[in-house]
């Protein structure tokens, strides 16, 4: 039996193993994690850091001799140069090592995409000797990331000169050598779009919404599958995207992008040499387009053409920037739509200590709930997520009609409520208020008052008195926050103040008393998660 090499043992390339599997091939492994999730599902597995080339190549050589290797892989990590090595010295499809290169480090990105007048930030590299680096008031704001690495880890908004150094420091560290990258914010919706290319073709399979939230981090708290933009916005940016491949040199495989849609038309984020990762290239675009790209990716890394692509891709108009007009169409344009909505939302805590995750059955029972998918448990230490591995969890939806996927995920992710361990300083710290001076306004209040209702609370904190024992929340609310609440207004996890009210009724009948301000001020700043705290702490 024919073996199939996949790069990475974690949740995300667990469709990638489902699928190689289905095709036949027996699955071998690689990845610096012996624990991680997948590793009981290969067929051999080998603990080997994907940064390490030369041992995959060992492994994969090895693979060669004793069984034949038909594909090598990866999805969801940042190591398709890894893959490209391995593949090129295996004789195996698959991008060229260049391009993949080309489209792991964003300085060389970018150089490419400049060169090729494709449209992106204006970019300037850094490195660990340039922390002392300055910029111009002017200048901003501007984005700082690391060359080399996903998930948002190190990377930011700089909004005011003050947050310029300690930005720098942080992407340097997150990066593997040791390189930043600052650039031009772009302003614009956000979008993420999947794709394979193959004998001239680029079939687009999946292009998502971004829903990114809390400056001055990125954090995606979702995407919704399909894309709700106009044809020719899709156009554009499908033909942008097709420009920026071109660019790279990417040829046989998968390629991904965040991309956003600017007052000056597409412009580029990134493009990656691989299936994306954060559930949409195995979990949303196959709920909503009954398409297991996957599969058809794997195929198309064994030097098989995907079957199912080509019976189901549509043509796609190819709207040029106005720069490339005279200039060659880069592939043929075409797209596999979808038929559902399928919508990936996360929920997020307050920083502390995880005593216990309460509701996922409640959250699994939804209407049109897909996945139910936590990455915490009692004893996780979590915080308010600076980039998006440090979420707690991802609900998956697909329904017919977009706003009853929607809802169905923001609804099932109301119903979890992550409870804290009590008297945590880290947890004391936030309620708090306190910010770094690097980060003002970060991590945000559950629920934000206006300029009305944070007065009236002011003039309120010594006459607000104390909760009795027992007493249930919903009757014990200040008026001045009752016409608050009337608004409407939600927290990370989609709950408004009297579903909180109602959620803490529910889950501490019997409560102590309570200081009034001190209670209601950690309900604002800390939504459930705040008066479970107060609740539980001494």
């Amino acid at each position: 039996m024919e073996n199939i090499l996949i790069l990475g043992a974690g949740l995300m390339q667990r469709p990638a193993i489902l699928a190689a599997k289905k095709l036949g091939f027996r699955v071998a492994l690689a990845d610096g994690n012996p624990e991680a999730v997948c590793v009981p599902l290969a067929d051999e597995f080998r603990p080997i850091d994907l940064k390490d080339s030369e041992g995959l190549i060992k492994f994969a050589l090895e693979l060669q001799k004793k069984g034949g290797l038909k594909a090598v892989f990866t999805a969801g990590t940042d190591f398709s140069a890894s893959v490209a090595a391995v593949a090129e010295k295996c004789s195996l499809y698959g991008h060229s090592l260049k391009s993949a290169v080309n489209a792991s480090d964003k300085t060389i990105m970018r150089a490419c995409f400049e060169k090729a007048g494709v449209p992106s930030p204006k970019f300037r590299k850094l490195t660990a000797k340039d922390l002392d680096a300055t910029v111009l008031e002017n200048d901003l704001p501007l984005v700082v990331k690391p060359v080399d690495n996903m998930g948002g880890r190190g990377c930011r908004m700089v909004r005011n000169l003050k947050e310029f150094s300690p930005a720098i420091k942080n992407a340097v560290q997150n990066s593997r050598t040791s390189s930043a990258i600052i650039e031009t914010y772009m302003e614009g919706p956000e979008f993420s779009i999947d794709s394979l290319v193959y004998d001239g073709k680029l079939v687009i399979t999946g292009f998502a919404d971004r829903h990114i939230k809390y400056p001055p981090y990125f954090i995606e708290v979702g995407h919704t599958m399909p894309t709700d933009c106009s044809y020719e916005q899709y156009c554009a940016l499908v033909s942008a995207f097709a420009l920026g491949i071109r660019s790279l040199g990417l040829t046989h495989g998968a390629a991904k992008a965040d991309i956003k849609y600017t007052k000056d038309g597409p412009m580029i984020g990134e493009i990656a040499a691989r299936l994306s990762g954060g559930y949409m290239s195995g979990w949303t675009y196959p709920y909503a387009s009954d398409c297991d790209l996957t599969k058809e990716a794997l195929i198309l890394s064994c030097g098989l053409t995907p079957e199912y692509l080509e019976s189901h891709k549509r043509p796609l108009d190819y709207i040029p920037l106005e720069s490339q007009k005279n200039a060659p169409k880069p592939f043929e344009l075409f797209d596999v739509p979808c038929v559902y909505t399928s919508a990936e939302r996360a929920w997020i805590s307050i920083p502390g200590t995880v005593s216990d995750v309460i509701g996922l059955d409640n959250a699994s029972k939804v209407p049109f709930i897909k996945d139910v998918l936590p990455r915490v448990k009692a004893g996780s230490v979590v915080s308010f997520p600076r980039n998006n591995v440090e979420k707690c969890g991802n609900i998956i939806s697909a329904a017919l009609a977009r706003e009853d996927s929607v809802a169905a995920a923001e609804i099932a992710v109301s119903f979890i409520t992550v409870r804290l361990m009590p008297n945590n300083p880290v947890t004391d710290s936030f309620l708090s208020g306190i910010s770094e001076i690097s980060e003002e306004g970060f991590p945000p209040s559950a629920y934000e008052l206006d300029e009305k209702t944070s007065a009236e609370l002011k003039k309120h904190k010594d006459r607000l008195g104390s909760i009795p024992a027992g007493m249930p929340l919903k009757s014990a609310l200040p008026d001045f926050l009752k016409e608050f609440a009337k608004k409407g207004v939600k927290d990370w996890n989609y709950l408004t103040i009297e579903q909180t009210l109602e959620r803490f009724d529910l889950l501490c009948p019997g409560h102590r008393k309570f200081d009034a301000f001190r209670f209601w001020t950690a309900l604002l700043r800390g939504g459930i998660q705040g008066v479970l705290y107060e609740a539980d702490s001494k």
